[in-house]
């Protein structure tokens, strides 16, 4: 394991990779490998990563598609909240 230190100038890149490094270790406790581990032993080829990349995306679009759905639900609550504090106020 290598230890370094960063000088970060821009937090969201240190927020950024940070979450690489906790991505890393909750993969390393779930295989018990590195990525170079895999790569450099053959446990996985380019075809192996190629799903792997593949799969990643379309859960990607899955995931954009219920927040897009969230964030509609989100408004249209908001939305019916402020007709029904205005109905509200005209009483």
């Amino acid at each position: 394991m290598n230890k370094r230190t960063i000088l970060f100038r821009d937090p969201v890149v240190e927020r950024v990779v940070d979450k690489f490094v906790s991505r890393s270790d909750v993969g390393f406790k779930k295989y018990g490998k590195t990525l170079h581990d895999e790569r450099t032993t053959g446990i996985k080829d380019l075809a192996k990563y190629l799903n792997d990349v593949q799969e990643e995306l379309m859960d990607a679009v899955l995931y954009i598609q219920a927040a897009r759905e969230e964030i509609r639900d989100l408004t249209e609550e908001a939305i019916i909240k402020s007709i029904d504090i205005h109905d509200e106020e005209e009483i």
